[in-house]
């Protein structure tokens, strides 16, 4: 068996287009705008906030970046978060990770004003989550959720396994499969410690894996036919000493396996900014009532 591509970019595509759409159908005074904080110089972060920049341009939407020292302290970060929320120019506010080793993420986070959380971080969104409300919940668990629709497979009862238990992707898509009457599996370290993960994911019609863990599901862990999603993002150098992106999945065995998978890269990545600049819209939506 050969398993079919399942690719973020198509569906990315569209949903750039439909913001597009959006965006310029607003006179020039309404558009909206996405502010980022970034505190410190992290090269991961630096990189993200140029993805959101090119996307938000792509789509007409303004993008402002704030840069705060590596220093800053938790009650300056808590004041500009502040000032962004009263700031009636800025629609959505999103905090770029990773944060200085003094700065408290979860307590920054939590700040935000929720009509201004476009990345499903706040205690709000996540009670939206666990009401079922896919638009609430951060990007990369919308993303997972997306590649499970165009999948095309019927959640309803359906033998599902989410390994990783993150706040941005393991929880959420694991209370959203829920709400599809999905029968869901949530594995995490302590499901390895006791091993049993290879229990878990060989059951699995739907497999999703989002660990950060380059190779750990081999293709014997998976059940033939199951659709796989592999949400790892990992930076390996190859024979020649190039970098190179690779998942949590070891996809050479698990194509042979699965009916579906998504590459990485390909799969997840695309899918997360353009969902980001989506959130941005639906925000500028919710604020004008």
């Amino acid at each position: 068996m050969s398993a079919t591509l399942l690719e973020g970019g198509p569906i990315a595509a569209q949903i750039m287009s439909d913001v597009t759409a959006a965006v310029a159908a607003l006179p020039e005074d309404q558009k909206p705008k996405l502010v980022a904080v970034m505190a410190g110089d992290n090269p991961g972060a630096r990189a993200y906030a140029r993805m959101q920049s090119k996307a938000a341009g792509k789509v007409g939407i303004a993008y402002e970046l704030i840069e705060l020292p590596e220093d800053v302290t938790q009650e300056d970060m808590a004041s500009k978060i502040v000032e962004l929320n009263a700031d009636a120019s800025a629609t959505g506010i999103i905090q770029l990770m990773p944060v200085p080793a003094q700065i408290n993420a979860r307590a920054i986070q939590a700040i935000i004003d929720p009509l201004k959380d476009v990345d499903g971080v706040t205690p709000a969104a996540l009670g939206e989550v666990v009401r079922g409300n896919m638009n609430a919940a951060p990007c990369t668990a919308q993303s997972v959720m997306e590649l499970v629709k165009a999948s095309g497979v019927n959640l309803r009862g359906l033998e599902c396994v989410m390994v990783g238990h993150s706040e941005i992707v393991g929880k959420p898509v694991g209370l959203l499969l829920l709400d599809q009457f999905a029968t869901v599996s949530v594995c995490h370290i302590g499901t390895s410690e006791a091993g049993m993960l290879e229990a878990h994911t060989t059951s699995a019609d739907l497999l999703i894996v989002a660990v950060g863990v380059k190779g750990l599901v081999k293709g014997s862990m998976i059940k033939p036919g199951a659709v796989v999603i592999d949400v790892g993002m990992n930076r390996v150098k190859n024979a020649e000493g190039k970098t190179k992106m690779v998942g949590d999945v070891v996809f050479e065995e698990a194509v042979e396996v699965a009916s579906q998978i998504t590459p990485v890269p390909g799969g997840v990545g695309p899918l997360t900014t353009a969902i980001l600049v989506r959130n941005t819209m639906n925000a500028l939506k919710l604020q004008r009532g």
